[in-house]
């Protein structure tokens, strides 16, 4: 009598997808940390008296906020679109640089651990985002034959 075990069926995930992923979670922590913080006393206020931290609202700052959230979106799409040397290379630069930026908006914040908390989170994704672009396999090509191995 043979007892087989079903098992759920898990296929490798592709790189590319991967990052993509860890990307969209980059997005939504920047985003959600900003939504957030609106309930802490006094943003709303200075937000409508026309401050964001110690700048006046206007075109420029908006912009410079769009910029850098535009950064993580397209991300996205190139982690899904650019070929995979392009790929591997592009996201350890971009994850790279912005390590800095996830850490300088806990600079100076008050709420040590909200902030904390958020910019630990980025920073552990964007680690992930390093390594996974770190430790993409590489592929032998016979230019006859096909592919002969994979090497990490």
């Amino acid at each position: 009598m043979s007892t087989r075990q079903r098992t759920l069926h898990d296929p490798p995930v592709p790189v590319p997808v991967t990052l993509a992923a860890a990307w969209t979670c980059v997005m939504f922590l920047y985003a959600y940390v900003d939504i957030i913080a609106f309930f802490k006393p006094g943003v709303v206020d200075d937000i409508l008296d026309g401050v964001v931290w110690e700048f006046d609202v206007g075109q420029p700052l908006l912009t410079v906020f769009l910029a850098l959230m535009a950064i993580p979106i397209f991300m996205i799409l190139l982690s899904i679109t650019l070929p995979a040397r392009a790929n591997r290379l592009t996201n350890l630069v971009v994850a790279a640089v912005q390590v800095p930026y996830a850490a300088f908006n806990a600079v100076g914040e008050s709420w040590t651990y909200f902030y904390g908390l958020g910019v630990a989170l980025e920073m552990i994704v964007l680690a992930l985002i390093i390594r996974f672009a770190w430790t993409w396999r590489r592929t032998v090509v016979d230019q006859g034959m096909g592919i002969m191995g994979h090497f990490p």
